[in-house]
């Protein structure tokens, strides 16, 4: 079960935070309560086919935990969703937005469905529904959803509508009742781009607290919006992109691709295998392609699973040649794999602090609708560097200071801000 594997990396941390704190019958209390949500929401969604069948499909809003603010998380549309990997991401959202000190707690929902397989009519009658079957539960001051896996700004956008004609309101405040609207609908400039911005600005500081020299070499498991995002900001700053893929597979070169460029030759072609694009051109002679499986294993610096959960697992984790793993997708290493790695020496940055940029700018995107306000994407950028790097200061603190691993001491930072409400 994913939720248990999850909360049993969590649950390292209880005796070492009851060490840390005077209550210790209090942190008991906490993880109970932390173990389940406070409202699981389970939904039928009957959609009117444009063959004129109906079709019932399964949803979820799962609401972990709100001690700290409304509950805040994304929805995804994705035929494997079920309640297990939704409880999990709701309480990896309680934990990510504590972390961040953002005043939101945590929450996850998603459809069964494969998007593709449905016309654009379709996914705007299943995407109202799915509001209507929840907008009791939901608001800027109750639970604030946004995009996540196969949903975007046109999501969001019907999703917005449909909340704001139930209310019977046009108050833009209410627009802050989701985020990841698109910019003509008061979303906020840099959304689309913020978790793999927040992903680069972590590993900078990570690079600059551990004196590394570049170029560093980089590969990257997934080029989807956080992968490419990241790989395009890390290329601007001299990292050496020298492995991509996607879920047809990737490519490799050791002088290191232009993502820009790579994206490009994946639009017009459909898939990234061939797109060997170094510098301003892209030749056939300068790459060769790689499964994703061999992309894991390469002897690289840095090693970016961006795409799924569990990539880095007992069969190939000690084949892991990386230094340093930046999780960008949630749960990528499972908990045996995380051992193997710590023992090994691999440093190991945490999804919870890794991706954390995307939550952050929802909230600046929120905050800008509560207020009337509309930021530049620099002054975004800017609030994200602040956030982000005061996170990672206070984190890497606490490492050193009890000279734990950097995901135990992101679980007690995030811990001791739930603790402190509770």
């Amino acid at each position: 079960m994913l939720f248990e594997d999850t909360f049993k990396k969590f649950l390292e941390i209880k005796e070492l935070f009851k060490s840390l704190v005077k209550d210790r019958k209090k942190v008991e209390e906490l993880f109970k309560i932390l173990e389940k949500p406070q409202r699981e929401i389970k939904v039928y969604l009957p959609l009117k086919r444009e063959n004129g069948e109906i079709e019932i499909f399964e949803g979820y809003r799962i609401q972990h935990n709100n001690f700290l603010g409304p509950y805040k998380g994304g929805i995804r549309y994705f035929p494997q969703v079920d309640e297990d990997e939704i409880r999990t991401l709701a309480f990896l959202m309680t934990i990510k937005c504590a972390l961040v000190d953002l005043p939101l707690g945590g929450a996850k929902g998603g459809i069964k469905v494969d998007p593709k397989n449905l016309s654009e009519k379709e996914l705007e009658s299943l995407s109202r529904e799915y509001v209507r079957k929840i907008y009791d539960f939901i608001g800027p001051d109750k639970d604030i959803p946004a995009p996540d896996v196969n949903t975007n700004s046109k999501i969001i956008d019907f999703m917005i509508d449909e909340y704001l004609e139930i209310s019977k309101s046009i108050n833009v405040k209410l627009k802050a009742a989701f985020t990841g609207k698109s910019i003509e609908n008061n979303g906020s400039e840099g959304r689309e781009e913020a978790t793999g911005k927040g992903g680069e600005i972590i590993l900078e500081r990570f690079v600059e607290k551990v004196n590394l020299k570049k170029p560093l070499t980089v590969a990257i498991q997934g080029f989807g919006n956080v992968g490419y995002n990241l790989a395009k900001f890390l290329y601007q700053k001299s990292y050496k992109i020298v492995a991509l893929s996607d879920s047809k597979g990737g490519i490799y070169s050791r002088e290191g691709f232009n993502p820009e460029l790579v994206m490009e030759c994946k639009k017009e072609k459909g898939m990234i295998s061939g797109c060997y694009c170094i510098g301003s051109v892209c030749d056939l002679s300068f790459g060769e392609d790689i499964s994703n499986k061999d992309l894991l294993e390469l002897d690289v610096d840095i090693l970016i699973p961006s795409a799924l959960e569990n990539v880095i697992n007992t069969e190939n984790a000690e084949n892991i040649k990386a230094k340093i793993i930046l999780e960008m997708a949630n749960n990528p290493l499972t908990e045996e794999a995380d051992e193997i790695l710590n023992k090994k020496g691999v440093i190991i940055i945490p999804d919870i602090l890794a991706n954390s940029g995307g939550v952050t700018v929802s909230y600046f995107e929120m905050l800008q609708n509560l207020n009337n306000e509309k930021w530049s994407k620099e002054k975004v950028f800017e609030e994200l560097e602040n956030y982000l790097s005061k996170a990672f200061n206070e984190i890497w603190q606490l490492k050193e200071k009890l000279n734990i691993s950097l995901r135990k001491a992101s679980f007690i930072m995030a811990l001791k801000r739930i603790y402190e409400k509770y």
